[in-house]
């Protein structure tokens, strides 16, 4: 700023006064600070001006996968609406470990952010003892629960499993499988789905589990090829974690030359963009992701604008979207 300074024939705590507060300086010396800037290419510090000012205009996000369509629209809700009001989104992958959650939610709040928003609802005791003694607005997204830290956006994914398997016993299927990745949302999904189908007394119900991870097209066909190989499982339906292990077992049961949905039968999660297209369609359950984004975005504007509180729970509910598969 010292540099601009001489430039632009001010002192530097001109330049200072025409970055933070552009209206207590003259139209003149503004445009001479500004062609100065311009010619020394130099980038105002924001850090140094959020400890001035205690708002930084930075959210930070923390999420799975950028990769994966069900966080990035997400996110692509959120983030419309925070930059519409001046606010830069900064974004990190955390995968489904709660140490590395702990340790970026840490370098997050270094940065001083006005707000955070995290992904899920179960987070280690510090990661919680950090956040609540940052004392700023937080929004948990993709589930839902009766304590949040601040405020949770999403939906109940036992519900999502509980629907599920109704949905499967009401169209006659009294053999079941489920194909689950290994996170806990997931894991609560399967878990309530075979609850629901133990309870009609309608058999065990057989299990692939996959490790954390990316769920893959080619981890369904391996999924279908245990079950039918390992399981002698047929002429039942596969409630499946996410899209795209459906996809693939939908593919390695064309390649056995078996029928769907009379041989087998398959439910996605996700209604992934693919799902209507795939041979047959899918069938699967469908959370509005863009909708999810944007509430969040409004639950944090609402409290920097007046201190605004809000609802602490907002369930957005989820629907089951019935096709060809199943």
């Amino acid at each position: 700023m010292t540099t601009v300074g001489r430039m632009a024939g001010v002192s530097q705590v001109t330049v200072s006064r025409a970055l933070s507060d552009p209206s207590k300086v003259s139209p003149e010396t503004l445009k001479r600070i500004h062609e100065a800037i311009e010619a020394t290419g130099f980038v105002p510090n924001a850090l140094a001006g959020a400890l001035a000012s205690r708002r930084s205009n930075l959210i930070t996000a923390l999420v799975p996968s950028i990769t994966n369509i069900v966080y990035s629209s997400l996110l692509h809700g959120f983030a419309e609406i925070m930059r519409q009001h001046g606010y830069q989104i900064m974004v990190s992958e955390i995968g489904f470990d709660a140490a590395r959650e702990q340790e970026m939610i840490a370098t997050h709040l270094a940065r001083r952010p006005d707000g955070i928003l995290l992904t899920g609802i179960h987070h280690s005791p510090e990661a919680r003892r950090m956040l609540i003694g940052a004392a700023i607005p937080v929004v948990e997204v993709w589930d839902v629960t009766e304590t949040p830290i601040d405020c949770c956006i999403g939906f109940s994914h036992h519900e999502v499993g509980r629907a599920g398997a109704e949905f499967a016993l009401d169209a006659g299927y009294r053999r079941a499988a489920t194909v689950t990745a290994g996170d806990l949302r997931a894991q609560r999904r399967r878990d309530a789905f075979i609850a629901r189908y133990q309870s009609r007394d309608s058999g065990p119900v057989a299990r692939i589990d996959f490790p954390p991870g990316t769920a893959t097209l080619g981890q369904g066909r391996d999924a279908l090829a245990r079950l039918i190989d390992e399981h002698g499982f047929t002429g039942g339906v596969i409630f499946c974690s996410s899209d795209q292990f459906a996809h693939g077992i939908l593919t390695e049961a064309i390649s056995r030359g078996l029928s769907v949905p009379q041989d087998i039968a398959v439910i996605g999660f996700g209604d992934q963009a693919f799902a209507e297209h795939t041979f047959p369609p899918l069938t699967t359950i469908r959370v509005d992701r863009d909708a999810l984004g944007r509430e969040a975005a409004n639950a944090l504007l609402a409290r920097f604008d007046g201190g605004a509180e809000g609802p602490g729970t907002i369930d957005l509910g989820f629907t089951l979207i019935r096709r060809g598969s199943a």
